[in-house]
């Protein structure tokens, strides 16, 4: 016997409560996001800011992933609402199915949480990389040049093309590991959240070194993990985007010592 109650059984109408919530999450996050960097408010949570602002590792860290929250939120959930949806469906009949939920998006976050604090110490170390090395110090386009290369070359990987592959068909993940109960939800939302993390982990480094409030690029990499993970010629476009990156790696290391192009609109 399957603990896994098919989708289509569940009613439509238990779906069209939360939908909303979720979109409005969204709009709020990048409300938010927007009106910090409007008012210069969100400098002050760059992680450049923090890591070079003076205050202990475990209060900058905690700052930052307060900050960070807000980025999942804006640039993480537009592409995982399908699975989101799907869940909600499955788990309607639930005895407490917002509790399920909120474990679902719980897990989601939590894998994503851990990758931002790993982002951000692996920052640190290069700030201080940077500071002892003089040479380093006066090319800062060759970090943001690395970047993109690493994110094009991950788009022609085996890796990339399994963790898409398992986000642009959520059901079938759904299927083979839901469990009923909050404990099952949020492993479920912590499993298919890893393979989210491996599918735009090397596009969301892209948005870290070009700093992770930087609204233009939040917006270029929310259309471009949205277009892959949902859109039906999205995986066509994977490798053409990630040529797109290296080609603009390659203009940024070219020209090293001015990076300002690569941070968009002011």
């Amino acid at each position: 016997m399957t603990d896994v109650p098919p989708a289509p059984a569940v009613p439509r109408a238990r779906w069209h409560l939360p939908r909303p919530t979720l979109v409005w999450a969204v709009a709020v996050a990048w409300g938010v996001a927007v009106s910090a960097e409007a008012t210069g408010r969100g400098r002050a949570l760059h992680h450049d800011a923090l890591a070079e602002g003076g205050l202990p590792i475990w209060a900058a860290l905690g700052l930052f992933l307060l900050a960070w929250q807000l980025m999942i939120a804006a640039m993480m959930l537009p592409s995982s609402l399908p699975m989101i949806r799907l869940f909600s469906r499955a788990s309607a009949n639930q005895p407490r199915p917002l509790r399920a939920k909120a474990a679902f998006l719980g897990g989601y976050a939590a894998l994503w949480t851990g990758f931002g604090a790993a982002a951000f110490l692996g920052d640190l170390g290069i700030h201080q990389l940077v500071d002892r090395w003089s040479w380093l110090a006066a090319r800062p386009g060759l970090l943001g040049g690395g970047a993109l290369l690493l994110a094009g070359g991950f788009q022609f990987s085996k890796l990339k093309d399994r963790c898409l592959t398992v986000c642009r068909h959520p059901g079938g993940y759904l299927l083979q590991h839901y469990r009923r109960g909050v404990g099952g939800a949020f492993r479920l939302g912590g499993g298919h959240g890893l393979f989210c993390v491996g599918c735009c982990w090397a596009l969301m480094l892209v948005g870290f070194a070009a700093g992770v409030a930087n609204l233009w690029w939040m917006a270029t990499l929310t259309a471009v993990m949205v277009f892959e993970k949902t859109a039906p010629a999205g995986r066509r476009g994977v490798r053409p985007i990630g040529l797109g990156l290296i080609v603009l790696g390659c203009l940024l290391l070219a020209d090293p010592a001015t990076p300002a192009w690569i941070q968009g609109p002011s």
